[in-house]
């Protein structure tokens, strides 16, 4: 069918163009409210500045379609469209019932997307950048590699969303849903994601410079290796984050918990603490004699009376386990005596035959020891590991490999001896470190 012939059965009050072919007819400027497309091939076809607003097309084939500045607000039942190399640009598709639809290399740059429905929609390698999905839902929606500058997915639903190596400079996520979205690889720099839920979430090594992280729940966040440098965390829950290795320098964390966080080897150099609650509990004092000359960024590193610093060198063996050569560390020394499994409970041995139950009982005991302590394993800077029979030693390791990361290990010796008390399997004592 051709444009004319189109144009004419919808001025004569026909709507309903089930699968017809229409590919690369030129349609800018019409006024199709309220077409039913289903199935329809508008394959090139162009609609540059066309209104489409309320029309149906579901499973219909716009690839490759011209659609700059169209108006596709509202669209109805329109799952599994495809709009594939697609070029978008300006136009409306705010309300749309998009679910499934393919948006792949698709040109969405100033789109305004709010409050459509958009789950588990395709728009990998597409470009998005200034648009609008505010409100949108985007539920398990495919955004790998795709492009979200400046874009605006203020309160957006983003659940199970796929984020890998997408590009999210200075996008606005403001209170989005981003329960069990993946980040993998994705810049986040100078975006703004205040007062959102990404507890738990693996961020390592992600590039967060100047984002603007105000408010948000980042309890047992993995921030290994991240770049948070300038980057707001005024407010934020960082109980339990792991921060080893993170670069903080001239971060914003007032009144940020810290509480229970690990951060061996993070950079907080000129970063604003005032108010902040550190790792073992305390709230952040500048040092005095800094404060009487008005610097208030002491670093993290002149505050907390613990370091840690793993030492490895090739002049040595290098480690072959979940150790390290050597710990270096200050602050106050916990020496647990050696833990064999005894279940407390039960007050004798348990697992008699059983050496890697028996080491799982050893380490449930370190641990309780260390908690009584104010401790954790990651405070932990050397170990000894006694065997009734060197030949158990792989067992052993792996479970104690569970406790203790490589990266992070303490030292370690392990011995085979003659015999154990209660003539258990094994028995480990530990030495750890923690701030004063």
């Amino acid at each position: 069918m051709d444009a004319e012939t189109l144009l004419e059965k919808y001025a004569e009050g026909q709507r309903q163009f089930h699968n017809e072919n229409l590919r690369g007819v030129d349609l800018k400027y019409a006024n199709l409210s309220g077409i039913d497309l289903t199935g329809a091939d508008l394959t090139g076809v162009d609609l540059n500045d066309a209104n489409l607003s309320k029309a149906l097309l579901k499973n219909a084939n716009f690839t490759r379609a011209s659609l700059t500045g169209a108006n596709l607000s509202e669209l109805g039942e329109s799952s599994s469209l495809n709009l594939s190399w697609a070029d978008l640009s300006s136009a409306d598709l705010s309300g749309a019932k998009l679910s499934s639809a393919n948006f792949s290399n698709a040109n969405l740059d100033n789109a305004n997307l709010s409050k459509a429905y958009l789950n588990s929609a395709n728009f990998s390698n597409a470009n998005l950048d200034n648009a609008n999905l505010s409100d949108a839902t985007l539920t398990s929606a495919n955004l790998t590699d795709a492009s979200l500058n400046e874009a605006k997915v203020v309160r957006a639903n983003l659940t199970s969303a796929d984020l890998s190596k997408a590009n999210l400079f200075a996008a606005d996520l403001s209170q989005a849903n981003l329960a069990q979205v993946i980040l993998k690889s994705a810049n986040l720099q100078e975006a703004k994601i205040r007062g959102v839920n990404l507890s738990q979430k693996d961020l390592s090594g992600m590039n967060l410079t100047q984002a603007d992280l105000g408010a948000a729940n980042l309890i047992g966040v993995n921030f290994r290796k991240a770049c948070l440098e300038g980057t707001n965390l005024e407010k934020a829950e960082l109980q339990k984050v792991d921060l080893i290795n993170a670069n903080l320098k001239e971060a914003k964390l007032k009144k940020v918990d810290l509480t229970g966080a690990n951060i061996y080897g993070a950079t907080f150099k000129d970063a604003d603490l005032t108010g902040a609650i550190m790792p073992d509990g305390e709230v952040y004092k500048p040092i005095a004699a800094e404060a009487e000359i008005g610097k208030q960024e002491t670093s993290l590193e002149k505050v907390i009376s613990m370091t840690r610093k793993v030492i490895n060198t090739d002049n040595a063996p290098a480690p072959v386990g979940p150790y390290n050569q050597a710990i270096a560390a200050s602050g106050q020394f916990v020496f647990i005596a050696g833990q064999i499994a005894i279940d407390p409970r039960l007050g004798d041995v348990v697992y008699t035959d059983d050496v890697k139950k028996q080491t799982e009982q050893v380490l449930a005991n370190l641990e309780a020891i260390l908690t009584a302590a104010g401790a954790t394993f990651q405070d932990v800077v050397k170990t000894t590991v006694f065997l009734a029979d060197m030949n158990d030693f792989a067992a052993v390791n792996a479970v104690y490999a569970k406790y203790f990361p490589e990266d992070t290990a303490p030292a370690r010796a392990c011995v085979q001896v003659s015999r154990l008390p209660k003539d258990v399997l094994v028995e480990i004592d530990a030495i750890a470190v923690i701030s004063g």
